[in-house]
């Protein structure tokens, strides 16, 4: 996929797939074969400011001193489930992060040599914070432009459902957000990235404003039931439904202290691939990066098939990890040219 004449390629990794800088995460260090190698990288969301979320990180001084830091702090974090049988993960990370300045400071994506993307969402909590804090973001990235040796693009987050935000009053602040990037739109391709719950009809107010736009995001639990048989994923088990644990119920979400969570994985492929097909069916012509569910190599053909323009990888890493360099193979094969 070529955005302002820069080839950032057929696949790219989920937003956070690799971690801020690609340092990746423990269990990568267990699965066999595991490799990114031909995918193009895209960093975790960062927020503006520090936020604790629901995933403890080092402190910044600990994490300028040795790279494997960048990691969480947790082996296996607690606030992901994964259920590899099912082909299914949940997570409620909620945006953890030390915060872009600190992350800038340590100079990793400035030095990055090939062509990649960074992530952003804003989670102040009414419109008018959130519009200040996109633009005091504006503002450090341009700032920090002169540093970057490679060429990057900027995913736009607007749909996180770990955000205790509700994702359709941000989806609906869209246009105004993406306003305030367009003067570096030149030099930075600005890529939204939502889930399959907003509406397709919107793409037509928000085309001349991207580059290009990724979908899907995960999926709030309990949304689209008619779709997702989220009981059959999760079942109902006794779990804590507040966030120190000192009450529990009888819950569906195995999450539901932490707001229940985003889903990844198998039951995302078929929404993914009917939104794009929507969206082509309109004559929307604005690329698309599509991902969700992908767990095999010709998984990559459902979105293509679609009219994907290129696709993103993410629960693939830690639900079939072997596969994950004949998937990016296929999809070089089926999207590369």
């Amino acid at each position: 996929m070529v955005l302002n004449g820069v080839d950032y390629g057929p696949v790219q990794s989920a937003s956070g797939a690799q971690g801020w800088f690609g340092e990746g995460y423990w269990f990568h260090d267990y699965v066999p074969g595991l490799s990114w190698k031909g995918c193009c990288f895209v960093a975790k969301t960062t927020t503006l400011e520090r936020r604790e979320g629901n995933m403890p990180f080092w402190d910044t001084e600990i994490i300028k001193q040795r790279k494997h830091h960048f990691r969480p702090m947790e082996r296996f974090p607690k606030c992901v489930v994964v259920k590899p049988w099912k082909g299914v993960v949940l997570n409620s990370v909620g945006l953890s992060g030390p915060g872009a300045e600190a992350l800038f400071n340590t100079r990793e994506w400035q030095r990055r040599q090939v062509p990649f993307f960074l992530s952003f969402m804003s989670v102040a909590p009414t419109p008018e914070e959130r519009f200040t804090e996109a633009q005091r973001f504006w503002e450090l990235l341009v700032a920090k432009l002169p540093e970057f040796a490679a060429p990057f693009g900027l995913q736009i987050n607007l749909s996180c459902p770990n955000t205790e935000h509700d994702p359709a009053e941000i989806a609906g602040e869209a246009r105004k957000i993406l306003g305030i990037f367009q003067s570096i739109r030149s030099r930075v391709p600005i890529v939204p990235k939502f889930n399959v719950l907003f509406p397709v009809e919107a793409m037509d107010r928000l085309r001349s404003l991207c580059d290009a736009v990724c979908v899907s995001n995960t999926i709030p639990y309990g949304q689209l039931p008619a779709a997702i048989d989220w009981g059959a994923y999760f079942g109902r088990e006794w779990a804590p439904i507040n966030k120190d644990s000192s009450v529990g119920g009888f819950v569906n979400s195995p999450l539901a202290h932490l707001g229940g969570g985003g889903l990844s994985g198998k039951p995302l492929l078929p929404l993914v691939a009917s939104w794009v097909q929507d969206v082509r069916t309109r004559r929307i012509d604005v690329p698309i990066i599509a991902g969700g569910g992908i767990l095999s190599p010709y998984d990559v053909d459902v979105l293509a098939d679609a009219g994907a323009d290129s696709v993103f990888l993410g629960s693939i890493a830690m639900l079939r990890g072997w596969r994950l360099q004949k998937t990016i193979r296929r999809a070089h094969k089926l999207l590369g040219a």
